[in-house]
């Protein structure tokens, strides 16, 4: 592990919709900051939009949000431009943004922001997979206290678990964004599903943040969605399912928070 280091830092604004890279980030109790700062809100039932239930939600990938300028610590967070499938645009602080949200989805929503409040959201399991437990069911999930997460506060991967998907589907496209990580950690010579080994330890990225590793990141059908100009392929979890039991990546909770930037150094004991 001498040699691991970050290649790429990510969040994601709005809950589900496309995110954005950065070089560098500040690392708070409750993830990358700005993270899942916003989450569209079903009105007719109070859960969360959520790509976990393409059924109900299948544009959530056409959906792309940035924020205007890098949130800071200490300061109010600044408004996330959000910019719909056919290329027009809103700001969070736009009067008319539940209004304009409303009408692309065809459904009555509000864009929100975490509360004290347990926030739930739908997940599908594919039919068209037979290897997952209860194939073509829905299933609820309550986010953590405060956010609008799924499970874990930080998602990382690494290049050797890409690098092992691709080999094992090599006539699909497996490129990160299909897993929506936080951090995505080069680890040289490695190969296989080498977070597996990291359940119970602790990654500490530059000189300062710590972060503890919790447990495998269960995928879903997220994975076989489409995004941008990446095609709907179900071999992706199939793939998963068969190599690793499921699981891409794990999750992460902050143990000391700080900066991280692209290339810093990563240390695991």
């Amino acid at each position: 592990m001498n040699a691991a280091k970050v290649t790429s830092l990510w969040r994601y604004p709005v809950k589900s919709m496309m995110g954005e890279e950065m070089n560098a980030c500040d690392i708070t109790k409750k993830g990358l900051l700005g993270d899942r700062a916003f989450g569209v809100i079903d009105m007719s039932t109070s859960k969360l939009a959520n790509a976990k239930n393409p059924l109900k939600w299948p544009n959530m990938f056409q959906y792309r949000a940035a924020f205007t300028e890098p949130p800071q610590l200490l300061s109010s967070t600044p408004p996330v431009r959000i910019t719909f499938p056919d290329g027009t645009a809103i700001l969070s602080t736009d009067e008319e943004k539940n209004t304009k949200l409303s009408e692309s989805f065809n459904r009555t929503v509000q864009l929100s922001s975490p509360s004290s409040l347990d926030v739930e959201f739908e997940g599908y399991i594919p039919e068209d997979i037979e290897e997952l437990e209860n194939p073509g069911s829905i299933f609820t999930r309550t986010s953590p206290e405060g956010t609008f997460f799924d499970i874990g506060i930080v998602h990382i991967i690494t290049t050797s678990t890409i690098n092992t998907l691709r080999k094992s589907i090599p006539e699909s496209r497996i490129e990160p964004r299909r897993f929506r990580p936080n951090i995505i950690i080069d680890v040289p010579e490695a190969e296989g599903f080498v977070e597996n080994e990291w359940i119970g330890k602790t990654l500490t990225i530059g000189s300062h943040v710590q972060l503890k590793i919790l447990q495998p990141t269960k995928r879903c059908v997220m994975t076989t969605l489409a995004q941008g100009d990446l095609p709907k392929d179900p071999a992706v979890l199939k793939s998963i399912v068969k190599n690793n039991a499921g699981s891409f990546g794990v999750y992460a909770e902050v143990v000391t928070d700080g900066k991280i930037h692209a290339g810093d150094h990563v240390d695991i004991k």
